[in-house]
């Protein structure tokens, strides 16, 4: 367990992924930690203010057991608007070259959502990307994806982070988020896209007592039979 910052972590009935040439083993579940870059998150802003606090960080949740490190640079918290893409990249650009140069063995992961910071990242050495609209904010980033073959993740949030809980109503939650992870993963699988990581997005477009109806019906994710990525967090 990490104790420092939130975390997510890995399930999958599906035995590995594929990640710049490396292939990652889900036999028993991955812990991903993540490292936030805006000086605006829910839980740790403006925390990581240079960059040795920033390896500092990456390095204790590696000892801690990070397999995989998620770098963030736009708030998701409930009420967070979107920033330019170019203040996006003076925000990730930095520490990902730092943290490729320290730690050159560990699995990045970059929270974007859009395109052109996907293909950006991945040149420089990331391996995932991690969009919470699963390809809704920007149209190129499903072809972007294919043309990169990076494994991806794909969230379901109802809404955007602006709005998404201002009395989010479903009348069958797990159905409808099945539903739309079926949607997107056809859709990317049709696009040549093979290493796929799904997300039912705890706390985005979702009440306390839907979070709790999620949880206790994971086993209904395992029909993908991909990668399950759980982040249950201080929102």
């Amino acid at each position: 367990m990490m104790n420092s910052q939130h975390k997510n972590t890995f399930f999958s009935s599906k035995k590995n992924i594929n990640c710049g040439g490396k292939l990652i083993s889900f036999e028993k579940p991955l812990v991903m930690g993540i490292l936030n870059l805006t000086p605006d998150s829910f839980y740790d802003g403006d925390k990581h203010k240079n960059m040795d606090d920033i390896l500092k960080h990456v390095h204790e949740m590696i000892i801690e057991g990070a397999d995989i490190i998620d770098i963030g640079a736009v708030t998701t918290k409930p009420g967070a608007n979107a920033i330019p893409v170019i203040e996006e990249k003076k925000r990730i650009l930095p520490a990902l070259e730092q943290i490729k140069k320290e730690f050159p063995d560990t699995i990045i992961s970059i929270d974007t959502y859009q395109s052109e910071i996907a293909r950006m990242v991945i040149d420089k050495g990331a391996h995932i990307i991690n969009d919470i609209y699963a390809g809704a904010y920007d149209t190129k980033m499903f072809k972007t994806i294919a043309e990169l073959q990076v494994p991806y993740i794909i969230m379901h949030i109802k809404g955007t982070p602006a709005n998404m809980q201002e009395e989010p109503v479903y009348k069958n939650i797990v159905k409808e988020i099945i539903k739309y992870l079926s949607i997107k993963t056809t859709t990317l699988k049709n696009l040549g896209v093979n290493d796929i990581i799904i997300d039912p997005g705890f706390g985005f477009g979702k009440t306390l007592e839907h979070n709790y109806e999620l949880l206790k019906n994971l086993e209904y994710f395992s029909i993908f039979e991909l990668p399950l990525l759980i982040g249950v967090s201080r929102k």
